[in-house]
């Protein structure tokens, strides 16, 4: 005989979910449940009567499964990161939260495409495609674009307003980001190799979680904060040696 299947949010609340139920609850196949649970990514549930009831945490952890699945993470990848059974999941959370919490709290920005070509005084495919690959802008459909850092349209806008073609500036926001993408893979290597590996071949110990958790945390910070610090050095040295170059020239 067949079970009805209902909504279920009072019943997630009382942990009195059929697998049915659950499955409903997080939009996952009840195969994929029983998947998760035989790789030990789901604690098992609770048997009365010959039926498995689940709760509250089982819906939890299904929802971070399907999280971390969507940015790119394979079962096997999340099976050892949260561990057997799902050991330790709840410090993994946290760091997690870490690592995606949000860095500034500069909030983006939404531009139609007409306030773009009244900004920037371009309307041109070719350079909105290239925006559109640098991330400085996302596509959200019907002519209008997001600009995750208003910041950085602001510099481009102020590099233009001196007279500097958008074509050139955005070659230059070009090799920026290359440039950063590999310093950011320095900082992330040296936690990577430094704390983490030491930490994993210790086996996780529980104390140590703490340190992990705030280490990330602080990790795009404190890279924020050198880079910023070279970067005007090497700025300062670049204009002194690109100006003396000019000087000179103009002597002969």
């Amino acid at each position: 005989m067949t079970r009805n299947v209902k909504p279920v949010t009072e019943d997630a609340e009382q942990a009195e979910l059929t697998i049915e139920q659950l499955a409903y609850e997080t939009g996952m196949s009840v195969r994929n449940i029983r998947n998760h649970q035989s790789r030990g990514l789901l604690p098992p549930p609770e048997v009365r009567a010959r039926i498995g009831y689940y709760g509250p945490d089982h819906v939890a952890r299904l929802r971070l499964i399907q999280e971390m699945q969507a940015e790119g993470f394979k079962l096997s990848a999340i099976e050892r990161l949260i561990g057997e059974q799902g050991a330790g999941v709840d410090r993994f959370v946290g760091l997690r939260q870490a690592i995606t919490a949000p860095f500034e709290a500069e909030a983006p920005e939404v531009l139609t495409r007409e306030e773009l070509v009244e900004r920037f005084e371009v309307d041109d495919e070719k350079l909105l495609a290239k925006a559109l690959k640098l991330g400085l802008l996302i596509p959200l459909g019907e002519e209008r674009f997001e600009a995750p850092s208003p910041a950085l349209l602001r510099a481009a806008e102020d590099v233009i307003g001196r007279g500097i073609p958008l074509s050139a500036a955005l070659a230059a926001i070009e090799k920026l980001v290359r440039n950063s993408q590999s310093s950011a893979r320095a900082f992330v290597k040296l936690f990577v190799e430094e704390l983490w590996k030491p930490f994993d071949a210790a086996g996780r110990p529980a104390e140590r979680w703490p340190e992990m958790t705030e280490a990330v945390e602080q990790l795009r910070p404190i890279a924020s904060e050198a880079l910023n610090a070279t970067f005007r050095l090497t700025l300062t040295d670049e204009i002194e040696k690109a100006f003396g170059e000019v000087l000179e020239r103009r002597k002969k």
